[in-house]
C-alpha cells in the first residue's frame, strides 16, 4: 500500500522488528521442544541476512523488498487457524501500509470497495497529535497517562450495510528514540501539558514535529460492534425526538444494521385499549410511519386485523408475534387482512413486537423482510434491547393529550421530584400566561446554582463473572442431558452421525469448562438450536422408548429462550430481590431524610443500587439553608450505607446463591450547577467544569489504589472518595461517631488513588463495615469474615 502524505507529527517513523527478534532469541534459550528449537534457530539464522529489519527501515518505499522475511517474522502473530476469524493487521502508523493482515480483515476491506479509505469516525487532527505525544510520554518516559478513548470505524459491506468496528491497538512492539531537536521533559512539563490538553501549541513546544523516532509497528485489532452501536444510535434518536418526528430514513438504516438486512421494512401501529382497535400513529404526512397491520386504513378493530394467535400473542400475552413464512400464514388464515396487507407490500416474513408498559399495550412495532424465514423467533430476540426505548418515545407522544398544565409538566419534565416541583409549576404557569397573551410560549431551561452533590453506590462484586458462571453451568447441564439422550439413541441405532454429534458436544463442553465468552456462548447456542434440537426431534419421532425422557428434557427448557435457565434464573432472581429490597429500604429512609431539609434525590438499579442527592438553598423555596444540613445529610448517607450493607447480606440468608457487595461514597467539596435535561428527563451537572464530577462518578468504582492492582472498592468495606483535606477531617469525625455506635470497625485506611482519565489527586478513606446476624440486630457486631463464617458454617 501507498504511504500517506507526510504531515506534522511528534515522531518520524521507521519500521523495525527488534522487539520481535529479541523475543525469539529469548525464547530460543528457554525452549525445550526440539522441533520448536530447531525452527527458532533457523528463523533467526534466516533473519540475520536482513539486518535492517532489526535496526529499522527508514525508507518505507523499500518495505516491499522485505516482504517475505517480514511475513516470516510475523507468522506467530498471524496464525493460519485464526486468520478467518480475527480482524487484525500489523500496521505502520500514519500510513495505510499493512505489513501483515488477516484474511477476514482483508476481505472486509475488499468488500468496502477500492475508493474506501480506512479513517476513524470523527477523526480530530489536533487530538491525534496529542495522542502521539502521550504515547511518547508513556513509552519513552514511563508515565502512565490514560489517554485511551474508543476509536470506531464505519465500513460498508458488499450489501451496502454500514458495519461498525471498535479498534484496539497493541503497542508492545514499538520503541522511541529521542533526537537532538527534542527538549527534555520534566514532571513540571507533564503537569502543564495535562492542564492544557486542548492547547496544541504547548504540546508542539514540548514535542516539536519529528523530534522523536518511532521504531517498530503496531498491531490493530477490530471488533464488530454493529449491533451495540446500532442500539446506541437508536436510543439517541428516540430519546431526542418524539417517535413521529424521528427521521424515518435514519431509523430504518439503524434497524437494517441491527438485523443485517439491507432491505428491511419497518412500521408502527398504535393500540387503542379502550376500543380494542389499532390506529395510525400520525395523520401528518411529514412524519408518516407505515402500518402493515392497517395499510391504507386509519383504524381497524383487532379481531378483523389479526388472527386469534396474533391476538393471543400481542394483546393478551404481550409477546412477539412472528410470521416466518407469510405465504403459508395466508393459506392458514384464508388470506385474512394482515396476510393480504403483508403480501401487498411484498413481505415474506415479519415480526410484530408489542410496545407495552407493564400490562398496558401501547402499540406494535412491525418489521418486514422480502424473503421468508429471514425474520424468525431467534433474531426477534434482538428487539429485547430496543423495545424499552420505543416505549419511552411512545409514552412521550401520548403525554401531549393531557390537560394544559399537566401536559406541559408531563411532556416536558416527567418524573419531577417533589422537592423541586414548585419551580416547574411556576414555569408551567408562566408558560400558559405567555401562551394566552400572544400565542407564543416556550418552556425555559430549569437549573440551580451553588448546589452540593452527594453520591453513593452499593454494588455487587464480580457481577459479570457470576452471571457468566450461571450461563456456563446451565449450558453444561443442557449439553450433559443431550449427550445422555444421544448416547441412548446410539445404543438403539448405531449410526455414525450420533457418534459424531457426541464428539462435537464433548468439544463444546471442554471449551465451556475452560472459558466462556460472548463468541463461544453464541456458537454453542447456535449449535443447540440449529443442530441438536432438530436431532432431538428426529430421535423422538423414531425412538418411542426415549419420548418420555425427551419430553421431560423439554419441560426443563425456558419457554422464551429455549435453553435450560436454572442457574441464570437463580442469579437473576437473587439480583432482582437484592435490588428491590435495597431500593425499598433506601426510599423508606429517604422519607425521613427529607424531613431534615428538603433535597433532590434519585436512585437507580444496576447490578446494585446507586443514588444521587443535591442539596442547597436554590432548590428550596422560602427556607434558609445552612451547611449544617449538608453535614447532617452526609452523616445520614454514611450511616444508611452501613445499614444497606447489612440489609444486602440478610436478604441472602435463605438463598442458595451468595453474592458480595462493595460500597463507596463520593465527596465533592465544591458547589456546582445542575440543570434539568429535557431529553433525558433528569437533573445533570451543567457546564464543562462541573462535568468533572460526572466523570469521577462514572470511573471511580474501577479505580485502583496508587501503585497497586487493588481496587478501591472491596467487599466488607466502605470507601469514601475525596480530594480535599477538609473533607478527610470531616469524615473522620463521622467515622469515629459510627465506630462508637458499632457501625464501623476500628481500622481506618488512608489511601491515594491512581489517576483516572481527566481526574488526578483523589484520596480515599476505607473502613470495615460491622455486621450483625439478621435475627440479632442489637447484639454483637461482626466483620465481613466473621459474618461469612456465621452464614456459611
Amino acid at each position: 500500500m501507498r504511504q500517506k502524505t507526510k504531515e506534522d507529527f511528534p515522531f518520524s517513523i521507521q519500521v523495525g522488528f527488534k522487539k520481535v527478534i529479541d523475543a525469539y532469541k529469548a525464547r530460543l534459550t528457554t525452549e525445550k521442544k526440539p522441533l520448536a528449537k530447531k525452527y527458532l534457530k533457523e528463523l533467526l539464522d534466516y533473519i540475520e541476512d536482513f539486518p535492517e529489519l532489526e535496526t529499522g527501515v527508514e525508507d518505507l518505499e523499500r518495505l516491499s523488498d522485505y516482504e517475505q522475511p517480514i511475513i516470516t517474522l510475523l507468522d506467530d502473530l498471524f496464525p493460519d487457524l485464526l486468520t478467518e476469524n480475527e480482524i487484525k493487521a500489523a500496521a505502520v502508523p500514519k500510513t495505510d501500509i499493512f505489513l501483515a493482515i488477516s484474511a477476514r480483515f482483508e476481505r472486509i476491506l475488499n468488500e468496502a470497495g477500492k475508493n474506501f479509505e480506512l479513517t476513524p469516525r470523527n477523526f480530530d487532527k489536533q487530538l491525534d497529535y496529542v495522542s502521539g505525544c502521550v504515547l511518547i510520554l508513556n513509552t519513552f518516559y514511563n508515565y502512565k497517562i490514560d489517554f485511551s478513548r474508543p476509536i470506531y470505524y464505519d465500513i460498508p459491506n458488499k450489501e451496502g450495510i454500514i458495519k461498525t468496528y471498535r479498534l484496539s491497538v497493541n503497542a508492545d512492539f514499538i520503541q522511541f528514540h529521542k533526537t537532538n531537536s527534542a527538549p527534555d521533559i520534566t514532571d513540571a512539563d507533564v503537569d502543564e501539558l495535562l492542564l492544557n490538553p486542548d492547547d496544541l501549541e504547548i504540546w508542539k513546544e514540548k514535542f516539536p514535529p519529528n523530534s522523536y523516532i518511532f521504531k517498530g509497528f503496531t498491531l490493530l485489532n477490530l471488533t464488530d460492534i454493529t449491533i451495540d452501536d446500532g442500539i446506541s444510535d437508536l436510543k439517541s434518536e428516540l430519546l431526542n425526538k418524539k417517535l413521529p418526528e424521528s427521521t424515518m430514513a435514519s431509523l430504518i438504516e439503524i434497524f437494517r444494521s441491527i438485523f443485517k438486512l439491507p432491505d428491511l421494512k419497518i412500521g408502527f401501529t398504535l393500540y387503542d385499549q379502550a376500543n380494542n382497535k389499532f390506529v395510525k400513529m400520525s395523520q401528518d404526512k411529514s412524519s408518516y410511519i407505515n402500518s402493515f397491520i392497517l395499510d391504507q386504513d386509519d383504524c381497524v378493530n383487532c379481531p378483523k386485523a389479526l388472527c386469534q394467535q396474533g391476538i393471543n400473542q400481542l394483546i393478551e400475552k404481550k409477546e412477539n408475534f412472528v410470521i416466518a413464512n407469510v405465504e403459508q400464514y395466508a393459506i392458514k388464515t384464508k388470506h385474512n387482512l394482515l396476510a393480504e396487507n403483508l403480501l401487498a407490500h411484498g413481505i415474506k416474513s415479519s415480526i410484530f413486537a408489542p410496545v407495552a408498559r407493564g400490562n398496558e399495550l401501547m402499540g406494535v412495532l412491525e418489521l418486514g423482510s422480502l424473503r421468508k424465514n429471514e425474520l424468525n423467533r431467534i433474531n426477534a430476540s434482538k428487539l429485547d434491547d430496543i423495545i424499552p426505548y420505543i416505549v419511552m418515545a411512545v409514552e412521550r407522544n401520548k403525554a401531549e393529550f393531557e390537560n394544559r398544565v399537566k401536559a406541559v409538566i408531563q411532556s416536558e419534565c416527567t418524573s419531577i421530584h417533589p422537592s423541586v416541583l414548585w419551580i416547574f409549576e411556576e414555569e408551567a404557569e408562566r408558560y400558559i400566561n405567555d401562551l394566552e397573551q400572544d400565542g407564543i410560549a416556550s418552556f425555559r431551561d430549569i437549573g440551580f446554582k451553588d448546589i452540593y452533590p452527594l453520591y453513593g453506590q452499593i454494588d455487587i462484586v464480580g457481577s459479570s463473572d457470576e452471571r457468566n458462571k450461571a450461563i456456563q453451568k446451565d449450558l453444561l447441564s443442557q449439553l450433559q442431558v443431550i449427550t445422555k439422550l444421544v448416547e441412548k439413541a446410539f445404543e438403539l441405532e448405531a449410526i455414525p452421525i450420533y457418534e459424531q454429534i457426541i464428539f462435537r458436544i464433548n468439544e463444546f463442553q471442554e471449551e465451556l469448562q475452560e472459558n466462556l465468552n460472548a463468541s463461544s456462548e453464541q456458537r454453542i447456542m447456535n449449535f443447540i438450536f440449529d443442530e441438536l434440537d432438530p436431532l432431538i426431534d428426529h430421535i423422538r419421532t423414531n425412538e418411542k422408548s426415549l419420548r418420555q425422557e425427551i419430553d421431560a428434557y423439554r419441560e426443563d427448557l425456558n419457554s422464551q429462550s429455549g435453553v435450560i435457565y436454572n442457574h441464570r434464573k437463580n442469579y437473576d432472581d437473587t439480583v432482582q430481590r437484592i435490588n428491590r429490597s435495597l431500593s425499598r429500604y433506601l426510599d423508606k429512609q429517604q422519607k425521613e431524610a427529607q424531613k431534615m431539609y428538603p433535597h433532590y434525590f434519585e436512585r437507580y438499579k444496576t447490578d446494585g443500587v446507586e443514588h444521587n442527592m443535591y442539596i442547597g438553598a436554590a432548590l428550596v423555596n422560602n427556607r434558609p439553608f445552612h451547611k449544617v444540613y449538608l453535614y447532617n445529610l452526609r452523616l445520614w448517607q454514611l450511616q444508611t450505607m452501613c445499614e444497606m450493607e447489612n440489609k444486602f447480606y440478610s436478604i441472602q440468608e435463605d438463598l442458595a446463591l451468595k453474592l458480595d457487595a462493595a460500597s463507596l461514597i463520593l465527596v465533592f467539596s465544591s458547589t456546582l450547577s445542575i440543570k434539568y435535561r429535557m431529553d433525558e428527563k433528569k437533573f445533570d451537572v451543567d457546564g464543562t467544569y462541573n462535568a468533572r464530577y460526572e466523570i469521577i462518578k462514572k470511573r471511580i468504582d474501577k479505580a485502583f489504589i496508587k501503585n497497586t492492582e487493588e481496587r478501591i472498592t472491596q467487599k466488607g468495606k466502605i470507601a469514601i472518595i475525596y480530594s480535599q483535606k477538609t473533607d478527610e477531617l470531616e469524615y473522620l469525625r463521622y467515622i469515629k461517631y459510627l465506630q462508637k455506635k458499632n457501625y464501623l470497625g476500628d481500622e481506618i485506611e488512608k489511601l491515594e488513588l491512581e489517576d483516572v482519565q481527566g481526574v488526578i489527586g483523589l484520596k480515599a478513606l476505607r473502613v470495615r463495615v460491622l455486621y450483625h446476624l439478621p435475627d440479632e440486630p442489637n447484639q454483637i457486631k461482626f466483620t465481613y469474615e466473621d459474618l461469612m463464617n456465621e452464614l456459611n458454617p
